[in-house]
């Protein structure tokens, strides 16, 4: 139901993902490593009543490899799709680092955001330095980077990918998402489309950023599923403390519960953005 389309920018080409039915303009921001074709559920539950684009963010799938991760360069990148676009503002949803994302953008340009749904997102303050020696570790045991590679063979890639949480049941949309994150390299190894630049930078970029700094009345659902990573109320404080107009949604499934329990996510997405958008309409007209 959705076509593809790229976006040439001056420093950057952006390929993202277009649902053009509805007319309520919605941004799809995916998380670390992942790429636009996670949302491809959700895109065609929304389809109807929503104008939708899911973006491979820079560094991700069919999307330049530059080697600046800023965050202010991310959100560029999509004020620039959006103007392209005609919006304005737009509902935002983004996953794991990008729902940090969204909430550094709900600050700096909260016209921009006509709500927000954070799901799981990671590392909301800003971490200290000494953190960040521990990263080389990171990169070798946090499983969803073992699937950056390299690999042998195509079938290694794929049984390694077998193993992630974000695959755990080999569905057709799990398998479509994992072959869209591959490719082969030019010594005929494969590995994943996701740079070793674009993992550095951003981890380097949510180290040094904090995520939230001042209060925000952005409307926003926080999803937080069962087996994700923000399962104590210590993590949650920030976000009752600076969100001042935020639901929380537990939901079933793991940090990429819109892959592995896709009908009770999109089911509270669609709840949750059908009475944000007719509050708006209704504080409109």
């Amino acid at each position: 139901m959705f076509i593809r389309k790229t976006l040439s920018l001056p420093n950057i080409k952006l390929s993202y993902l277009e649902w053009n039915q509805g007319k309520e303009p919605l941004l799809l921001l995916h998380g670390l490593a992942d790429n636009a074709l996670v949302w491809s559920s959700l895109g065609d539950r929304l389809a109807a009543d929503y104008h939708i684009i899911a973006p491979d963010m820079r560094g991700h799938g069919e999307s330049s490899k530059p080697e600046d991760y800023r965050f202010t360069s991310a959100i560029a990148d999509l004020e620039a799709l959006m103007d392209n676009l005609g919006w304005t503002s737009a509902h935002v949803i983004g996953h794991s680092w990008s729902g940090k994302l969204a909430c550094i953008w709900a600050t700096q340009s909260p016209q921009r955001l006509k709500s927000m749904v954070l799901i799981d997102p990671i590392f909301i303050w800003k971490m200290p330095d000494f953190f960040k020696l521990s990263f080389p570790i990171l990169y070798r045991v946090l499983p969803f980077l073992k699937g950056m590679g390299p690999f042998d063979s195509y079938e290694s890639a794929e049984k390694q990918a077998r193993q992630l949480n974000q695959y755990q049941d080999w569905t057709p949309l799990q398998q479509q998402v994992f072959q869209a994150s591959i490719e082969q390299k030019a010594d005929g190894s494969w590995g994943s489309k996701f740079t070793i630049a674009a993992r550095d930078g951003i981890f380097d970029e949510v180290m040094r950023v904090p995520g939230l700094t001042e209060p925000i009345n952005t409307p926003t659902l926080f999803v937080q599923p069962e087996k994700g990573v923000n399962r104590q109320n210590w993590q949650l404080k920030p976000y009752k403390t600076y969100l001042k107009n935020l639901q929380i949604s537990q939901l079933p499934g793991n940090h990429w519960c819109f892959m592995t329990q896709p009908e009770a996510f999109n089911h509270a997405v669609a709840d949750f953005l059908r009475v944000k958008s007719e509050e708006l309409f209704n504080f409109r007209f």
